[in-house]
């Protein structure tokens, strides 16, 4: 009797020890939509049009349910063949982030306006209409992929299924197939345009789609690109990224004015061809020759080096001619306290500590994660009548730890299967837009990239490299979205 007493006495302690399920774990996933009509002016003239905000449940083949999808798209309205209309899924990269960058910066109907060089107004943020968008050249679906957005598992299965390359990459495939098929748009021309690691998953979708399910697309178009990992890890003996980073070092110098006048005077894009030269050529060789290189030869290259990048001579030759991002954007500037950013170089910030390795925060990213996350969360209830029970994940953590397991031993490389879609698809359209002031995924990284590609002869003339001074979001400078849209534009009626 005295131990079913105790037992007794004990089970509300075991009631209070036990967990108990979030808010989140609770959800029944369920498909809505909400659809809202709107009209918008581009290039002078009125375009109507269709917003759904709404999730697709993926399932496995036994309707077992998976994972819910948030997606935002627009539909424009008034046309005679909708189904031959061009279609565009777009997102964004992280892995983590959701779609928004796209989304409000460039292509949708509505967006946040960042001014002419894309500094945040102040708080509260709203959108407002975006005459530069898409809308009137291509329908746009904009995906969040799982655990970004509204997106996540449904309660009870594991993250881990969707937190990986080809994991994400089978996700937002299925969810594409689902909206072709549901829309009735097999007849449509398809794009795919991604942002940073979401032309990765760019890279990857295109051959998956056409393998999977024999959708060809008409083409693809990558911002701010990174195909090859190894073109930016630096890692002790891989010496690449310290060639690739160097004309962005030298941009950011140049546009900060830290370079002897002779230099300053030179316009940026001469300026970058001689420092391009140099780091194909002369610092190549001297990398290459490692310990072997001569210690007058390296305090030569030492000095061209401190000329192009604006630092002290004797601080590049401390880092053995090696100059790894986080200390350049924590140096060039160092004895003013300003730090430049990694996604935007031409913003600057102050860290409580200048003597530290890098920076506290990245400037650039501090500019726009308040504009661009107070809008959407505005947008999305306001305008489009959505209601969510989670919260909208703008930038996450929350899909790490990522998985890479087939790359397992080497770096990441999805360029060969960009190549091998154009192979099978010589209809395949490759956009390129580069910003000369991102440290993220510089230009000179994409053009190794895709110099390395191994294409037969010809297909060079299929793919389109465009460039911009702006950073990794080159669109939220006024002058650079007026180009790129005109520019993807006409890259979309071509490859029709």
């Amino acid at each position: 009797m005295a131990g079913l007493i105790a037992l007794i006495l004990s089970l509300p302690l075991l009631a209070q020890e036990a967990p108990t399920a979030t808010d989140e774990e609770k959800r029944v996933p369920e498909e809505r939509a909400v659809a809202t009509e709107h009209q918008v002016t581009i290039d002078g003239k009125p375009i109507r049009y269709r917003a759904t905000a709404g999730t697709y449940i993926l399932e496995e083949e036994d309707g077992t349910p998976k994972a819910e999808i948030f997606y935002i798209a627009y539909q424009r309205l008034g046309l005679n063949d909708m189904a031959a209309r061009p279609l565009t899924f777009s997102y964004n990269g992280g892995p983590g982030s959701s779609s928004v960058w796209l989304h409000l910066g460039l292509l949708g109907p509505r967006r946040i306006d960042m001014g002419e060089e894309g500094h945040a107004p102040a708080p509260p943020y709203q959108v407002s209409p975006n005459p530069w968008s898409l809308l009137d050249v291509t329908d746009l679906v904009f995906i969040d992929p799982v655990m970004t957005g509204y997106s996540r598992p449904v309660p009870g299965e594991d993250k881990s299924q969707f937190t990986g390359l080809r994991e994400d990459v089978e996700a937002v495939g299925k969810f594409i197939h689902m909206y072709v098929n549901r829309n009735e748009r097999w007849a449509s021309p398809k794009y795919l345009i991604g942002e940073s690691y979401g032309t990765t998953r760019t890279a990857a979708l295109s051959n998956w789609l056409q393998e999977r399910h024999g959708m060809y697309l008409n083409g693809v178009m990558l911002i701010s690109s990174i195909l090859n990992f190894q073109t930016a890890r630096f890692d002790v003996g891989n010496d690449l990224p310290y060639i690739l980073f160097l004309p962005t070092y030298a941009a950011t110098a140049w546009f900060h004015r830290q370079l002897e006048p002779a230099l300053q005077q030179t316009s940026l894009r001469d300026f970058l061809d001689e420092v391009e030269e140099f780091a194909l050529g002369d610092y190549t060789l001297a990398l290459m020759r490692g310990n072997d290189l001569p210690e007058e030869s390296k305090r030569e290259i030492a000095g061209r080096l401190a000329r192009y990048t604006g630092l002290d001579p004797q601080y590049v030759l401390d880092t053995n001619l090696r100059i790894r991002i986080w200390r350049f954007t924590k140096e060039l500037r160092r004895d003013e306290r300003t730090t430049v950013g990694r996604l935007d170089s031409r913003f600057t910030g102050t860290d409580y500590d200048a003597a530290g390795e890098s920076y506290e925060y990245d400037p650039s990213y501090a500019e726009i994660l308040g504009p661009f996350a107070g809008a959407l969360n505005h947008y999305i209830t306001s305008e489009l009548d959505f209601q969510a029970e989670v919260p909208y994940e703008i930038l996450t953590g929350r899909v790490r730890p990522w998985s890479y397991d087939e790359f397992e031993g080497r770096y990441v490389n999805v360029a060969d299967e960009l190549r091998q879609a154009m192979t099978r698809n010589p209809d395949l359209r490759v956009f390129v837009a580069n910003g000369y002031y991102d440290l993220a995924t510089p230009y000179f990284a994409t053009e190794y990239t895709f110099d390395h590609l191994a294409f037969d002869p010809g297909f060079e003339d299929r793919i389109r490299m465009e460039y911009y001074e702006a950073g990794h979001m080159m669109y939220i400078q006024r002058r650079s979205l007026e180009a790129q849209r005109a520019q993807l534009a006409a890259f979309i009626r071509d490859s029709m």
